[in-house]
């Protein structure tokens, strides 16, 4: 039985500690899971860089994101998605403090 993308999110406004990560399937090469953002972004100096290539989605909500070699922050609103290459350096400039931002990410091997 699967998951609702919509279940246990919480109120406008409200603000967890940290992100809230649910794998909704993982197999040889590919895991998709549901993130949950309310207000949250990456550490100061902090760059994710992956071993996985990933897609995303944000389902409701929005968020800023930002590679290592470029100065532009990427804002995404619902229904924008972003591929992030394996190796990239990547970072969460922001997600919305006032809505929580619901993402669908999709990380693969190529």
């Amino acid at each position: 039985m699967g998951l609702n993308l919509f279940s246990n999110l919480p109120d406008n406004g409200l603000r967890s500690e940290a992100e809230i990560f649910d794998v909704l399937l993982s197999a040889p090469g590919i895991i998709i899971e549901r993130i949950l953002s309310t207000g949250q972004a990456s550490p100061p100096g902090f760059w994710y860089c992956q071993s996985q290539s990933e897609w995303v989605v944000v389902i409701r909500g929005s968020a800023g994101v930002k590679f290592e070699q470029d100065d532009t922050v990427r804002v995404l609103r619902a229904g924008d998605s972003l591929h992030i290459p394996a190796q990239c350096r990547h970072r969460v400039e922001w997600t919305d403090p006032q809505e929580p931002t619901l993402w669908l990410a999709v990380h693969y091997t190529p």
